[in-house]
């Protein structure tokens, strides 16, 4: 049997990462141990893990191992943390819908944002965040398949999309707008609001060095609170 090419194990520890299987952050087992787990030489392992941190996916640091890459966190700057995050603190369940999700043109206001064109396409998606099955944020975005190309065909598994894009592409930069929006009918009924109620709206756009990844607006049910620290 031919033995696993360091290709092989590249997207073999990839799809482990985009599955999940190690959170942000965490520490991922060393060259001996994928080694003797795909049996395969440690320099064989060493050329997979090293091209997966020349792609960002993760980092290394000498006699500090092997990490899944995490959020950039740019000193003095505010972290936003994952949606899985905000609700898991809490103490409830976290769970995600995707209740729409389409390939189509890019309304006028965000083409200049996403570097695209009048025609050009791009995946839309409208997903439901919730807490214990209860409505915690509602989200609409826009991915630019100019920058993410196999984002089209995606599988996602229990990952929100925004999940998957961090552990895909690590943006390397973000603008937010935070403000209050009048709740229209429709997001009212799917967040259990009252229609005209004012909900806290996040805007964000971010960029894989000078290219758009994406652009998303959530909403958050009545009585969210954003805290952080600085």
């Amino acid at each position: 049997m031919n033995a696993i090419s360091h290709s092989g194990i590249r997207e073999a520890i990839r799809a482990r990462i985009v599955a999940g299987e190690w959170k942000l952050g965490e520490l991922i087992p060393g060259e001996a141990d994928f080694a003797e787990e795909y049996g395969c030489s440690r320099t064989t392992v060493n050329r997979a893990l090293q091209a997966l941190a020349d792609e960002g996916i993760v980092e290394r640091k000498r006699k500090g191992g092997t990490r899944v890459r995490p959020l950039p966190l740019p000193p003095a700057q505010l972290r936003i943390p994952l949606l899985r995050e905000q609700v898991e603190e809490s103490g409830a369940g976290y769970r995600c819908e995707i209740r729409e999700r389409k390939l189509a043109s890019v309304p006028a206001d965000l083409r200049g944002r996403l570097k695209l064109g009048r025609g050009d396409r791009a995946v839309y998606l409208e997903t439901l965040h919730l807490a214990d099955d209860r409505p915690f944020a509602f989200e609409t975005r826009w991915v630019n398949l100019a920058t993410v190309p196999e984002f089209e065909h995606a599988e996602f598994g229990d990952l929100s999309a925004n999940e998957w894009l961090v552990r895909r592409v690590p943006f390397t930069r973000g603008e937010v707008a935070i403000s209050a929006s009048a709740a229209t009918a429709d997001v009212a009924a799917i967040l259990g609001a009252t229609e005209g109620a004012a909900l806290f709206t996040m805007e964000r756009t971010t960029w894989l060095d000078d290219r758009p990844v994406t652009a998303m607006t959530l909403i958050y049910a009545a009585g969210y609170r954003l805290e952080f620290t600085i």
